[in-house]
């Protein structure tokens, strides 16, 4: 990257950097049990409301709990159940009309992190009825008050309960960008482990090491804070030492409940301190071929922070340190490679795969430029790379065959 590109984007995260303290960051007002939701509703006049979801969890009854203490309060309410794993503009705009036919006041997102990012995008396009999802894109692009929001997640992983993200696909152009602003964080969130007893083993483990690539993207870049710091490395800490208790048992709800609590302060930590270079080539692969978010994060990680080199050794140290693989001690190095290797470890121990299928080696050069378009300059990585860099990543989990 050219020496003034390099000082373009530093300067951009500079500023982002010191304006934090004065940004409206707001976290979202924790409820522990299904039961506690009309009252939140009631008292913010939030309703009828729209339950945004998937058609597998609401198929399968997952969503039933949430509508019997609707009922029982007699809060009238509006289902969407046709978000797809990496949501469209079309998802966004069916759910959005059933919010106005139906006038809705309030919004649940109850899911993983597509449906509730779905959930964001529609309390998006209500407070800018003229204005596309497309030309959301980017940062600071709403600026209005959204309709009351609650997000109800059944993964422990995308941390979209708390953040001021969400991430939406473009079905014509296969395009998927982030949307960026503060209006989109939820009023309110709602951390029962019993929403994720039922999560399949891969999907706990694919949603676990996402949470995982929040939590470390946002430590090793260079717009932390004091508290972002500590919200990622307690993830980091809970990760290594539940996820895979989650995954072989899951009715380990202690492990559960752990899980869901590491994913709302990786995503927390995130929404300040921001991602890097994994997201951004993850995104690509997720618009193009569909690839699910947290799994392209799990196998692109490790390499990612192999390439970062001795950039973010010190900061990963920290993290060995947290999560019990060094010792203050141990060399920066020594520290950064046993960290890397026990992401790797874990992956193997969940079975998610080394290589990711569909990558066509003709698509990478074009899925670099919007990887790169992404992230520089908004991300504050370690080590700055251009769109020809990060090309290797996309060879390096891409199937031979392909």
């Amino acid at each position: 990257m050219n020496l003034l590109k390099k000082l373009w984007c530093r300067t951009f995260q500079a500023v982002f950097h010191l304006a934090i303290p004065i940004l409206p960051y707001r976290d979202p007002q924790i409820l522990r049990e299904m039961r506690e939701i009309p009252d939140v509703l009631k008292k913010n006049n939030a309703y009828p409301v729209l339950i945004v979801t998937d058609v597998s969890l609401h198929a399968m009854g997952a969503t039933q709990p949430l509508i019997a203490v609707l009922q029982n309060a007699k809060i009238p309410y509006t289902v969407y159940d046709k978000t797809v794993p990496n949501p469209t503009v079309q998802n966004v705009e069916e759910a959005r009309m059933l919010y106005l036919e139906n006038n809705c006041r309030g919004i649940i997102g109850f899911g993983g992190g597509s449906p509730i990012d779905c959930a964001k995008a529609v309390g998006a396009r209500i407070a800018k009825p003229w204005q596309s999802i497309p030309k959301m894109k980017g940062i600071l692009k709403i600026w209005k008050k959204t309709p009351f929001m609650m997000a109800i997640p059944t993964t422990a992983g995308t941390g979209s309960e708390v953040t001021l993200a969400t991430v939406i696909t473009n079905e014509k152009t296969h395009h998927k960008f982030p949307i960026n602003d503060f209006p989109l964080i939820p009023n309110c969130c709602v951390l029962d482990a019993e929403n994720t007893r039922h999560l399949p083993k891969n999907l706990t483990a694919t949603t676990g090491m996402d949470a995982m690539t929040h939590a470390v993207e946002a430590y090793i870049g260079g717009s932390t804070t004091k508290s972002t710091r500590a919200d990622a490395t307690r993830a980091v800490n809970i990760i290594t030492n539940q996820l895979e208790n989650a995954y072989r048992d899951g009715n380990d709800m202690h492990a559960r409940a752990e899980m869901l609590e590491a994913a709302f302060l990786a995503g927390r930590a995130f929404s300040k301190s921001y991602v890097g270079y994994c997201h951004a080539v993850a995104h690509t692969l997720g618009g193009k071929y569909n690839t699910p978010h947290g799994l392209a994060n799990a196998v692109l990680l490790p390499h990612v922070l192999r390439a970062y080199g001795t950039s973010a050794h010190k900061k990963l140290k920290q993290l060995a340190i947290a999560a019990g693989l060094a010792t203050q001690e141990t060399a920066p190095a020594a520290a950064a490679n046993a960290f890397i290797e026990k992401l790797e470890q874990m992956n193997r121990a969940m079975n998610i795969p080394k290589k990711l299928p569909g990558i066509c080696r003709e698509d990478i050069p074009i899925l670099a430029k919007y990887a790169e378009k992404e992230a520089n300059p908004l991300y504050p990585v370690p080590r700055l790379m251009t769109a020809r860099e990060l090309e290797q990543f996309y060879y390096q989990v891409m199937e031979e065959s392909r």
